[in-house]
């Protein structure tokens, strides 16, 4: 496949389409409580390990939990939804979106907005997440700031889209199916693995994404950003941790192009293909990569 354009805007594009008013109170308010539950849900489940009152229910919560929700961020929000990677059916869209929606990220429109923003000023003013303002910034401090890209100008195909606006304005109803079935399965056991727990390491995952992989790891292809290649952010988030091999080639279906960047979510849209589940997977030709790779290094 020839490389094209990605689809992302161009970073000459004006910043008036960004919001940076501030979030309101209650809103900081409602952020404070997903950021900090999950974190006091880890505390008990530390405790109770320590104390083995831990089973493989437990366990078996946690990880049944934590890997198709990762997969909903990783491969619905991210590689489809946002950049266009692959192309699927509304069935199989409906059902990635709502596992991303249950990772308790945001709205589905309102994320892939805010990242193709991060992708048009990446390490950049305006940039939502940029270790640039310091590394607690990047990880969770944007998340008190109130910047926030317009869908309209960002993604306005996303808001034409059935499947789309139907997962984005039911939000809330699958962020709480995401909680309620743990504790349907283990009770108040299975709330604090299958729910507090995972969404704690879920989130902090991610959020390494934008604070660990723009200032460790390697970095094989030239960028205008501080994007790096991670191999332990690529272990736990299911392969977006090859963070600049995504940031070269931002529609890439597959991001972990080396044999042995493991890159889970790239081997689930392959699965998907093999079953016709899943087409116009954008790939990167091995020659094009391996021109990129000896062009010079980009100054952020």
């Amino acid at each position: 496949m020839i490389e094209t354009a990605v689809v992302d805007p161009p970073r000459t594009q004006p910043r008036a389409h960004i919001s940076s008013d501030g979030s309101p109170w209650g809103l900081k308010l409602v952020t404070a409580l997903v950021v900090t539950v999950p974190f006091l849900g880890l505390l008990i489940a530390m405790v109770q390990f320590w104390n083995r009152a831990f089973g493989w229910l437990d366990l078996a919560l946690l990880v049944g939990t934590y890997i198709p929700i990762s997969l909903g961020v990783t491969v619905g929000y991210h590689r489809l939804l946002t950049h266009h990677s692959f192309e699927t059916n509304p069935i199989v869209k409906g059902m990635l979106l709502i596992f991303g929606s249950m990772a308790i990220e945001g709205n589905c429109i309102g994320w892939a907005a805010n990242h193709l923003l991060h992708h048009q000023l990446s390490d950049k003013e305006g940039d939502p997440h940029s270790p640039v303002e310091g590394l607690w910034h990047a990880h969770l401090g944007w998340l008190f700031i109130g910047r926030k890209a317009d869908p309209n100008f960002y993604c306005p195909g996303l808001l034409k889209d059935p499947v789309v606006r139907f997962v984005d304005r039911t939000f809330v109803v699958w962020v709480v199916l995401g909680l309620l079935i743990p504790f349907l399965i283990g009770g108040w056991q299975g709330l604090i693995w299958g729910g507090l727990v995972r969404v704690f390491f879920v989130h902090h995952v991610t959020w390494s994404v934008n604070s660990v992989c723009h200032t460790w790891g390697s970095r094989p292809y030239a960028t205008s950003d501080r994007s790096h290649n991670n191999w332990v952010v690529g272990l736990l988030g299911m392969g977006e941790g090859f963070h600049n091999n995504h940031h070269r080639w931002p529609r890439a279906a597959i991001h972990g192009m080396d044999r042995w960047q493991l890159d889970i979510s790239a081997m689930v849209i392959q699965l998907l293909e093999r079953f016709k589940l899943a087409s116009a997977v954008y790939r990167i030709p091995l020659e094009t990569r391996q021109r990129a790779a000896r062009s010079p290094e980009l100054t952020p």
